[in-house]
């Protein structure tokens, strides 16, 4: 099976056969010429959708209106585009209406001088009508034409521009960041799925680009506007003792650049897991605290998550990051059963990162994270999450009712199994009898 590289050359060799015009285009083309690997390769043509779909007959459709086809090889895809210059966007994303012409007005129509080139495979020949290859020497993000028409067509470009600044470590031209700066407040216009994917992409950047990419987004304004909840905490003081890093954005800030190598719901519970310190900022003897941080934060990263239109599983486990981050503060103090069950959770690798991270941005050392750590790794799995002694079955058969205290005591057994006070099943069966009994005396 050819990787998507050569199915696009392969594509564009048929096309000329037949008779067509086409080139590689957009990303893959800046990526080629920087370097780096290139996520996707699209080819653009003269040929129309049908006269593809004729080369092509069982290819995707599934963006025919806009001159799109999408050729696929087993699990491979490449996106065959028709040369077009697109009408206005009424809804903020899609063109109203498009015209198929040919390379020069296809390039006009991009979004960014820098993926609108077109490069020849065979001869590596680039064809640049806007000066894409004269931004990438001077490392400059450039709206096609006037920024304002550019972004007006389609929000997300903002935000787009700040993520390519975040990963190629580039500058957004000036009059390409004045108009992001007058349209910010669109961005809120965008749905939550292509936000989310914009951010997927930023936050999981390299370690500098993370940072850059976050101050970028909060110059422009479209932080502000994006993630309220973020900005907000511009300005919350948490004193020079404890944080000499500065405000609780700043400390955000610091926060996300110092994971390694994280997935997206570990960087995004990194840039909320502080949210709720404005709302819980309290002076007391001279020193700021916060109170219940944790607990309005995972209130504030659950809708966040619901506005991104994450999934389930993406909303739990970041709301967990951001509701556990200060657990592990006094690991060495914490009880037997309760650090197991941390240990236990398949999120706890990532929750210990967030708090290294964490520790790191206020200033901090590593060294309790890698003490930790060698406790964690010392555990085996069994040992971490044997199996329960005693279940629900066990506690039907001494006679008791199913009910809402059989969680408390299969809880507290497992608990005392964990911290080794319990070890065989008798034992077991004994303490939930005695667990049993308290719940049901007056004094219980």
């Amino acid at each position: 099976m050819p990787n998507q590289r050569q199915l696009a050359e392969s594509v564009i060799g048929r096309l000329r056969e037949a008779g067509h015009e086409a080139l590689l285009a957009g990303g893959c083309v800046r990526d080629l010429l920087l370097g780096r690997p290139a996520n996707d390769y699209d080819v653009a043509t003269s040929a129309l959708p049908e006269e593809v779909l004729h080369l092509y007959p069982h290819a995707l459709t599934v963006g025919q209106a806009f001159g799109v086809v999408v050729v696929h090889d087993g699990a491979m895809q490449v996106q065959v585009a028709t040369y077009r210059s697109d009408a206005a966007y009424s809804d903020g994303r899609h063109p109203d209406a498009v015209t198929f012409t040919d390379a020069r007005e296809d390039a006009l129509r991009r979004d960014f001088t820098i993926n609108a080139m077109f490069l020849d495979p065979a001869g590596g020949k680039i064809t640049d009508y806007v000066g894409g290859q004269k931004d990438l020497k001077k490392r400059i993000i450039r709206a096609v034409g006037d920024p304002r028409v550019r972004f007006d067509e389609d929000h997300l470009r903002m935000l787009r521009a700040v993520r390519l600044a975040a990963e190629l470590g580039f500058d957004i031209d000036r009059a390409t960041a004045r108009a992001a700066c007058d349209l910010a407040e669109k961005i809120a216009t965008v749905s939550g799925e292509r936000i989310a994917a914009e951010l997927a992409r930023l936050l999981t950047a390299s370690a500098a680009g993370r940072r850059r990419g976050l101050e970028l987004a909060d110059q422009l304004g479209l932080l502000a506007h994006l993630l309220p909840e973020v900005h907000a905490t511009r300005g919350t003081d948490q004193g020079p003792t404890v944080h000499p890093e500065g405000d609780v954005f700043v400390h955000t800030v610091l926060c996300v650049e110092h994971l390694r190598e994280p997935t997206f719901e570990l960087a995004l519970a990194a840039l909320l897991h502080d949210v709720g310190k404005p709302k819980t900022a309290m002076l007391r003897d001279g020193k700021w605290t916060f109170y219940g941080h944790a607990k309005v934060g995972e209130e504030a990263a659950a809708q966040v998550c619901r506005r991104l239109h994450l999934s389930n599983f993406e909303r739990r486990r970041v709301t967990w990051f951001v509701r556990h981050h200060m657990n592990l503060l006094n690991w060495d103090q914490m009880r037997e059963a309760r650090l197991k069950r941390l240990f236990a959770h398949d999120g706890f690798e990532e929750l210990a990162e967030l708090w290294r991270a964490d520790c790191l941005a206020s200033g901090g050392t590593a060294d309790e994270y890698e003490a930790l750590m060698v406790r964690y790794r010392a555990m085996g799995r069994q040992e971490v999450r044997p199996t329960p002694l005693i279940s629900g079955r066990d506690l039907i058969e001494m006679g008791l009712e199913p009910g809402p205290a059989f969680r408390e005591i299969l809880d507290q057994v497992y608990d005392a199994q964990l911290e080794s006070r319990v070890t065989t099943k008798d034992d077991a069966l004994a303490l939930a009898r005695k667990v049993a009994a308290g719940q049901s005396s007056p004094e219980g």
